[in-house]
């Protein structure tokens, strides 16, 4: 009676279907799927057509030894020029949005909106309408990682005037594409920038001014939120019926036992490997502590080493992520979308190309940057036609995607 009564509950509780030996989680009616990117990691034409120089491109030229396998984002996965195929890609899986970023260089070559980049305008406005064409909504992140170089040269992140800059800056992004885009996210995971770029020589722009310039940064950032919002608020919500939020990184650590050393481990745990149930936890910290908002997970992936296709450790990853979302889900939590990290394999950062975070594998050797589907697309594509996990799900490699239904 016992086992009889555990799953009677489960199939209340978390939504199951059984398919003979098979028990497949279906996913709420309405909860959307995507895809992220950002600019510098995969778009190159880094002095393209009008744009200037960003911090990363200052950091990958002048201080090489600081990337793992010295290598540049001059080129990444060229999708300056490849858009075309990446909206492609998003066709094949089936997304219901897709999260890129706007190079502030590429569009204010100056920092400010004194002058516009008509090509870099171009550019952003044929890739939302390309989108909007196959109906997989754009979200926009309005500053990921790439501040003009002309803004660093003067404090960047740590003068308190960016705050200033940043929110003339998000008023030209949501003048130029807010009539077509209805999800903006104003920054990109503040603490990372500031920690790594201004505490630490980690991420551009290297300042490494410990206790006093991921300080200045932290506070600049969230004000420049707070004032990107309000300008959204105030001048173009009525209008444009959007929605606008910033993307906060979020991390769970709990010790085994109460012991002193538990304890201390979990302070030290930064070192260690995230693991499924903590974005349940996460979710379920921030239902109890903010009176569940909606949240949208707009990040999570996995960095392997392997090369290749069959990324069976990519799949057990977004199963095991899929499968914890539910739960916090079946906990009340009000969650409303997942995008996985990320689309296509590109620069990370300070790590280079040495670790591959795409469902589609790039191949930087080659010339044409060929974008080939791993096992995870397949898999990942299942799971938007289904809405439905199912770990027992084996696709058939030897078939290629080809475009969802609807797209």
């Amino acid at each position: 009676m016992a086992v009889s009564g555990s799953l009677i509950f489960l199939c209340v509780l978390v939504s199951l279907v059984r398919c003979g030996a098979r028990i497949v989680r279906k996913f709420p009616e309405g909860f959307s799927f995507g895809a992220a990117t950002s600019s510098y990691q995969i778009e190159g034409g880094w002095n393209a057509d009008g744009k200037s120089e960003n911090i990363w491109d200052r950091f990958v030229h002048t201080r090489p030894e600081l990337i793992q396998d010295r290598s540049t984002g001059d080129i990444a996965a060229d999708s300056y020029y490849l858009y075309k195929r990446d909206v492609e890609m998003l066709r094949e899986l089936g997304v219901d949005y897709y999260r890129f970023s706007i190079s502030w260089s590429r569009i204010l070559p100056t920092g400010f909106p004194d002058k516009i980049n008509p090509a870099g305008v171009q550019y952003y406005n044929n890739l939302i309408d390309e989108l909007l064409k196959y109906n997989i909504k754009p979200m926009v992140t309005i500053y990921h990682e790439d501040l003009p170089q002309k803004l660093q040269d003067v404090g960047g992140w740590s003068n308190p005037e960016i705050t200033n800059w940043f929110s003339d800056y998000a008023n030209t992004v949501f003048k130029l594409f807010g009539d077509r885009v209805k999800y903006f996210i104003t920054i990109n995971e503040p603490w990372q920038l500031c920690y790594f770029g201004y505490g630490q020589d980690v991420l551009a722009p290297a300042v490494y001014i410990k206790g006093v310039s991921e300080y200045l940064c932290a506070k600049n950032t969230l004000v420049a939120h707070a004032k990107a919002y309000h300008v959204y608020d105030e001048e173009f919500r009525a209008s444009q019926k959007g929605n606008v939020s910033i993307t906060l990184d979020c991390e769970c650590y709990l010790p085994a036992t109460d012991s002193e050393d538990d304890v201390a481990a979990v302070r030290d745990a930064i070192q260690f490997n995230y693991t499924p149930w903590a974005i349940t936890e996460v979710l379920k910290s921030i239902k109890t502590m903010f009176k569940n908002p909606p949240v949208m997970i707009t990040e999570n992936g996995l960095g392997s080493e392997f090369r290749g296709l069959e990324d069976d450790d990519r799949v057990t990853f977004l199963r095991g992520y899929l499968g914890a979302v539910l739960d916090a889900i079946d906990n009340g939590s009000d969650v409303r979308g997942y995008t996985v990290w990320s689309l296509m394999d590109n620069m990370e950062w300070s790590i280079g190309y040495t670790k591959h975070f795409g469902l589609y594998e790039v191949d930087f050797e080659n010339t044409n940057r060929t974008r080939t589907p791993r096992k995870s697309a397949h898999v990942y594509r299942e799971l938007l036609r289904s809405r439905s996990l199912d770990h027992h799900y084996e696709p058939d490699l030897t078939q290629p995607l080809t475009i969802a239904p609807g797209h």
